[in-house]
């Protein structure tokens, strides 16, 4: 199997001041493009965030049974 790339980033930003987000664009080398799909976590605190991301990493995972 190829070397892979997990693509991502992060912001911690107020809940009440986020209107709205878009993908993200990635150039590939052969030319092609490819987007990173945004995502939303709420929570109280750093737990509850935390908790939920990784949550989310796994489900991520589960899409690539083959790794």
């Amino acid at each position: 199997m190829a070397k892979l790339a997990l693509v991502y980033g992060l912001r911690l930003l107020p809940a009440e001041e986020l209107e709205s987000f878009e993908d993200a664009g990635v150039k590939l080398k052969n030319g092609n493009g490819a987007s990173v799909t945004m995502h939303v976590i709420e929570g109280r605190n750093e737990s509850e965030i935390r908790n939920q991301l990784m949550q989310s990493l796994d489900a991520f995972f589960e899409f690539y049974p083959e790794l």
